[in-house]
């Protein structure tokens, strides 16, 4: 089991975030949701995608940050989770995107004029 000492950064002694930064981040979550809304409003094509994820790596990021304090721990813990984010949401947008070549082309049935009534 690793001990924290009392000397290492970060850890000195416990911290109580402002209850303003929490509002602002929370205000932002919610007009990053609307935003996420508002995309699927207008038909920008395969831009719809990138937009939704990458609003979502923002809202992600600042969940990570601020409500699991990473915000006030070593730096380098909140550029990883920031990166990984980051990759998450290029791979899934790559797959995304290619994910049509392979899909058989469909067509509509015909739809039966003729009742069968003979």
């Amino acid at each position: 089991m690793t001990q924290i000492h009392a000397d290492s950064p970060g850890h000195n002694e416990p911290h109580a975030v402002p209850l303003r930064i929490l509002f602002a981040v929370f205000v932002a979550l919610l007009f990053f949701t609307f935003l996420t809304v508002a995309v699927t409003w207008v038909d920008l094509g395969s831009l719809n995608l990138w937009i939704a994820l990458a609003v979502a790596v923002i809202k992600a990021v600042m969940v990570c940050l601020y409500f699991m304090h990473l915000r006030w721990d070593s730096p380098f813990n909140g550029f990883i989770i920031t990166i990984s984010f980051i990759f998450v949401a290029l791979f899934i947008g790559l797959a995304l995107l290619d994910s049509v070549e392979y899909q058989p082309d469909y067509q509509k049935p015909a739809i039966a004029t003729d009742t069968g009534g003979g």
